[in-house]
């Protein structure tokens, strides 16, 4: 995917931020922008990082990532997180490289998803995921808001979804 090679114009990191960032074997920086803040925001091609000058770096699997919401009027990158975790926010300038390989990786750890209508304009998602890493299979519930497993029907609902699509992948 050449489009999402780092171009030679994309801004070098600097050496604080390259000493903490560690790369698992076969790991690759897609592409990295610097925020506001000083955080420097890498795609990977498994991960996504946010290293700050000081500090502990975040580094998070795709397949863990909700999903993220671009703010073109304040320049924001809101990410949301599958397991519920804080979301992160980044605003930066030049972040069109960023934008686009972050897309990519989060559609390319999607593999299966369904959405569970479960009444009176409520819902979950039960999605098949790919964690990048590795290559292994994960399912997730995401709850919609208000929505409680506890609420009658909706474990049944869910689970139903999640076998139909644990064995459309051979998880089952």
């Amino acid at each position: 995917m050449a489009w999402l090679r780092r171009k030679s114009s994309d801004p070098e990191l600097p050496q604080a931020i390259r000493d903490t960032l560690v790369l698992e074997r076969g790991e690759r920086v897609l592409a990295s922008a610097p925020a506001e803040d000083g955080t420097w925001v890498l795609v990977t091609t498994t991960r996504l990082y946010a290293a700050a000058p000081a500090g502990e770096p975040l580094a998070r699997p795709w397949h863990l990532v909700d999903g993220g919401k671009w703010d073109h009027d304040a320049f924001t990158l809101t990410v949301t997180w599958v397991d519920g975790a804080k979301p992160q926010q980044w605003v930066f300038r030049e972040s069109m490289q960023v934008l686009a390989a972050f897309r990519e990786r989060v559609q390319a750890s999607v593999v299966l998803t369904e959405q569970v209508p479960l009444g009176t304009g409520r819902s979950a998602r039960v999605v098949i995921r790919k964690n990048l890493a590795d290559g292994s299979m994960h399912d997730q519930t995401l709850l919609g808001k208000g929505v409680r497993l506890a609420d009658p029907g909706v474990a049944q609902a869910v689970a139903d979804a999640r076998a139909r699509l644990r064995e459309q992948v051979g998880l089952i």
